[in-house]
């Protein structure tokens, strides 16, 4: 009994030992599974937090948050453009399409209080015409001024030119020993050394004020939108005829625009494909546009940022003012056309009515004429050629004739 006892309580010790390893076993093996399951947690995590900085570092670039928690488009989302086509850009693969004027006002300090008054009142009915969207865009520039300098050198080095061909014509005088010649030729130089003078003077003064970097110029431009999607399906349409149809609108609403505009004071005039070129050079190059201009780009032949032909817009307005001219001459010309058929038919129904009413005058008088008289009467009316403005009272005449009362 005793070794029986014995070999159970080894045998339940050898189980339980086993059961204990086997437990062991399990919970280490779940610790493990746990351990990698977190390893892989974490990563993912790491790599989603890594992509999310990403994609905020991205949206920033596009995107503005204001203080209240709202969402707005960055400027560099605004600029984006595909191509300058005939005075437009075209945004957005061309589902934007945008005209751009610029505007001159006048200095308003300046004005009185009523003429204030009218220029805010002018303003105030400009808003009130508007029927489409509009934006609008302030740019600030260093004023340039080398195109002035390049006009003043131009004209001095003429001015000198002709200096040194009075000089010589001097020299020809005295030679010849024409005095009065070389006294009026001598007051001609000095007159022309002095406006050479002068005009380096000119010159040199415009030179410093064009130096300066505090010599700043504010332009402000109205930007005009026109969204294909609303001509409707523009599949059926070229990208030429696409262009020619939005052109025709876009020049309609913002010569509406340049109307209302002179209520208050203020001219402008729809810039050109160079012009735009300029403006979106000046919008992309803030530091360098002083220094390197965009005809210095162009002229280094960098790739072309706009294509035009030349006149565009005075060649367009043209075909615009031809069109409405066809179109109102082919409206005129149906209108008549119609208008003088209308005429003839009412005519025609007249003179049915006017014959018909004229056998029935006759039929009352039948008893009173001869058959030969009556029946030649009536042939007369159905074969004659009325003309509705000539009609008279026939019927004292007929009682005359018959002697009827």
């Amino acid at each position: 009994m005793n070794s029986l006892s014995q070999i159970e309580i080894l045998n339940l010790i050898m189980i339980g030992i086993i059961a204990i390893i086997g437990i062991l076993s399990l919970i280490v093996v779940f610790i493990i599974i746990k351990m990698r399951l977190k390893e892989k947690q974490r990563i993912e995590e790491n790599s989603s937090k890594i992509i999310g900085e990403k994609n905020n570092n991205q949206a920033k670039k596009t995107n503005l948050i204001t203080r209240d928690g709202k969402e707005i488009d960055s400027i560099y989302k605004f600029m984006e453009f595909d191509s300058i086509t005939d005075n437009m850009i075209i945004r957005k693969n061309r589902e934007q399409f945008i005209m751009v004027i610029e505007c001159k006002g006048i200095n308003y300090d300046l004005l009185s209080n009523d003429e204030k008054s009218a220029v805010e009142l002018g303003f105030i009915s400009f808003l009130n015409t508007i029927r489409t969207p509009i934006q609008l865009y302030v740019q600030t520039r260093k004023l340039d001024m080398s195109n002035l300098l390049n006009s003043y050198s131009r004209r001095t080095d003429a001015m000198l030119e002709e200096v040194r061909k009075i000089d010589a014509q001097i020299q020809l005088a005295k030679q010849n020993g024409n005095d009065e010649l070389v006294k009026k030729l001598s007051f001609d130089r000095k007159r022309k050394m002095n406006i050479v003078e002068y005009s380096e003077s000119i010159e040199e003064y415009t030179n410093k004020i064009n130096d300066s970097q505090y010599m700043l110029q504010q332009k402000t431009y109205i930007v005009v939108s026109y969204y294909a999607s609303e001509i409707g399906e523009t599949k059926k349409y070229s990208d030429i005829e696409l262009n020619d149809l939005v052109f025709s609108e876009l020049f309609t609403r913002t010569q509406t625009i340049l109307n209302a505009l002179t209520s208050s004071e203020i001219t402008g005039k729809v810039l050109n494909s160079e012009e735009l070129a300029e403006l979106l050079y000046v919008a992309y190059n803030r530091e360098s546009s002083d220094t390197y201009t965009l005809k210095n780009a162009l002229d280094a032949q960098y790739d072309r940022l706009y294509s035009t032909a030349k006149d565009v817009l005075e060649t367009r307005k043209q075909e615009l003012r031809k069109q409405i001219e066809t179109e109102a001459m082919k409206l005129a010309t149906n209108s008549i056309t119609k208008a003088d058929e209308q005429l003839r038919e009412e005519r025609k129904q007249k003179a049915i009515e006017i014959k018909k009413k004229a056998e029935s005058i006759m039929a009352d008088y039948k008893d009173d004429l001869s058959k030969e008289l009556y029946d030649k009467t009536i042939k007369q009316i159905r074969e004659a050629d009325i003309n509705t403005s000539d009609i008279i009272d026939v019927k004292p005449r007929i009682r005359k004739i018959t002697g009827v009362k």
